[in-house]
């Protein structure tokens, strides 16, 4: 591995470090306070070529590598983590999903103008009563002749209110469904003007309030045969080829959210008084500034190997999980002591530490539970899981065509 960032490396880690700062931080507050996704920041995505990065350049996109998404979403979520969802779902979910598995047509109809901005991509796995369970989902696409119909329900989906094209997943065959066999589910992609769907927002979370989440439904909705991507029977596998992307995403958003809770800690220890000098002099708030600030190393090194591996050709499922489980687990830590080096101010959202606490915890939860990927690694160890071979996975960097 190269640890020194290439000339690209640090251009998209500056144009994103600014594009934060000018579009997303000043108006972060107030957002978050009334629960407002600001949907022009979408435009100003695209824009700023930020919607196509990792893309080739053959379908719209800037063609730079999977570090360049990594340090994307580093710097995006130091604003707010909001901001850093638009790429996980549009990307990380959608996109480099049909850059694999995609067929030409798919690709000139749906990547294409969601790399260049003028269409939004969303993924729809979980359902009310299927999340980490997902072969417990319940959205079942019966074909009729050159359609399928779709009929079912999507819960807890990022930019359902907002995005144009959906990635869906659904049963195809009912009789492996009764069986929980796996391979009867495939996956589609759905336009939101398709009949029959409608959306929703969820409002009075946590955290993430500034991020648009909601429902997507799809009553007796005709989807074209050929808008099935993959074949039939490899929805399953293309679902968890999609979580993998979006977990390292995740990863590399959750190590600029840590850095954020390090930088706000250690302004404000420097200029915060107590007994007579600065609090940064006292040794326990030291050990906490400590404990971010090797979190933030870590877990930086972890999502930096899972890209390195992308760029390679060389399959990081294991380093990706491991990026993701870590990265979540210090943010949530740096988080939490960051409320506490703020003392009451933490309290308040006076300070933006009060934000980063309430929004790491969703990134426990979503794209694999921090006990989804304990296991993972747990078996990995065992030698009880072993990665079988894909069909089709991602092209290594630089793109051939």
């Amino acid at each position: 591995m190269n640890f020194e960032f290439t000339d690209d490396h640090l251009s998209v880690q500056e144009l994103c470090r600014d594009f934060a700062a000018k579009y997303i931080i000043p108006d972060i507050r107030e957002n978050d306070r009334n629960e407002h996704f600001d949907g022009s920041i979408l435009k100003k995505m695209a824009e700023a070529d930020i919607l196509g990065i990792c893309i080739p350049e053959k379908y719209g996109g800037t063609g730079m590598d999977y570090i360049s998404l990594g340090l994307a979403c580093e710097e995006l979520e130091y604003g707010d983590t909001s901001a850093r969802v638009i790429l996980s779902v549009h990307i990380g979910l959608n996109s480099l999903t049909l850059l694999s598995w995609g067929t030409d047509y798919q690709k000139e109809k749906y990547l294409v103008p969601q790399t260049k901005g003028e269409k939004i991509g969303t993924y729809g796995l979980t359902e009310p009563n299927a999340g980490s369970d997902a072969v417990g989902l319940q959205t079942t696409a019966v074909r009729k002749g050159d359609k399928y119909i779709l009929n079912g329900e999507k819960m807890w989906i990022s930019l359902a209110d907002v995005a144009d094209n959906f990635l869906i997943f659904a049963w195809t065959d009912l009789e492996k469904k009764r069986k929980r066999d796996h391979s009867g589910i495939s996956g589609f992609i759905v336009e939101r003007f398709f009949p029959g769907v409608t959306t929703g927002t969820i409002h009075g979370k946590l955290g993430i309030r500034a991020g648009n989440t909601g429902w997507i439904s799809m009553q007796d909705t005709e989807v074209p045969a050929e808008n099935l991507l993959g074949n039939e029977g490899e929805g399953f596998g293309i679902a968890m080829f999609c979580l993998e992307q979006g977990r390292y995403t995740v990863a590399s958003g959750s190590t600029g959210l840590i850095k954020a809770c390090l930088d706000a800690s250690v302004e404000y220890s420097l200029v915060r008084s107590a007994f007579d000098v600065p609090i940064a002099g006292h040794q326990l708030v030291k050990e906490m500034i400590a404990g971010m600030a090797a979190g933030y190393e870590y877990s930086r090194l972890l999502w930096l190997k899972a890209g390195w591996m992308r760029n390679a050709g060389i399959r990081a499922t294991r380093e990706t999980s491991l990026a993701k489980w870590i990265a979540c687990r210090e943010a949530e830590k740096a988080s939490t002591d960051a409320v506490q080096v703020h003392g009451a101010y933490g309290f308040s959202d006076e300070y933006p530490v009060e934000r980063y606490y309430r929004n790491c915890k969703g990134a426990s939860i979503y794209e694999g539970t921090r006990e989804i990927h304990k296991l993972m690694q747990a078996d990995y160890a065992l030698g009880y899981r072993k990665d079988k071979p894909r069909r089709i996975d991602l092209p290594p960097w630089p793109y051939s065509g």
